[in-house]
């Protein structure tokens, strides 16, 4: 890798760390409070770095990520902070080392499976290698035909990577809850339901859903500017 390319890399990963931040310090901007559990689109910025710089600054993004979300839940808690954090007490309910897990595990892991997601998905939806180097003997409609086929095969690539990468993070996060935290969870958030697991797919489909089709259009919308961008450069 050449020097230009290892700087382009080291700004990139810098603007998206420091997005992240600025997205969990500013009120609303990347948490949504719901009342027992905060909405995001942190994981944004942390999909996106992965997609453009690979997997080691995607895991590096996902954990500032969480360190982010344990530092909130301990300064600017609420009821449930404790599942985030294990300096947050609330009554009877406490964090401890789960606490740390939940905040770390998901969001690094979100960076992974988004990369893995979009390079596997590249390669088989738009028959990059093949398509290249079959390139030089074909026609000009049928290399027409081949860049509209990559082009739609990247589009799909990259929605679908950006719905994975923030359903790992909503499924690891709200089944490490239900594992390590369970009924006090939903007690501390004064929240009653016959089954704990229903409350939480509740969640899941409630604020989950929504974010991660959020996550599939804006990583799109991003994802092609930047890396058209990178190209050039």
């Amino acid at each position: 890798m050449n020097q230009s390319k290892k700087t382009v890399q080291m700004v990139l990963a810098g603007v998206m760390t420091a997005l992240i931040i600025v997205m969990s310090s500013v009120p609303f901007l990347g948490y949504i409070p719901l009342g027992v559990i905060n909405a995001t689109i942190i994981h944004i910025p942390v999909i996106i770095g992965a997609i453009l710089l690979g997997p080691k600054y995607g895991a590096f993004l996902g954990l500032v990520f969480g360190m982010t979300s344990m530092i909130k839940n301990t300064f600017q808690p609420n009821l449930t902070s404790f599942v985030f954090s294990p300096f947050y007490q609330v009554g009877e309910y406490g964090g401890n080392f789960y606490s740390v897990i939940i905040s770390l595990v998901p969001r690094i892991m979100i960076g992974v499976v988004a990369w893995a997601v979009y390079q596997g998905l590249r390669k088989l939806l738009s028959g990059y290698h093949n398509d290249r180097q079959q390139t030089e003997n074909t026609s000009a409609d049928s290399k027409k035909k081949m860049a509209q086929k990559r082009k739609t095969g990247e589009i799909v690539a990259l929605a679908t990577a950006g719905v994975a990468g923030s359903l790992t993070n909503t499924l690891l996060v709200m089944h490490m809850i239900y594992f390590f935290f369970g009924e006090s969870y939903l007690i501390a958030g004064g929240k009653m339901y016959e089954s704990v697991y229903g409350a939480i797919l509740a969640i899941i489909i409630g604020a989950g859903v929504p974010e991660a089709i959020v996550s599939g259009i804006l990583t799109v919308a991003i994802c092609k500017v930047m890396l058209r961008f990178i190209k050039r450069g």
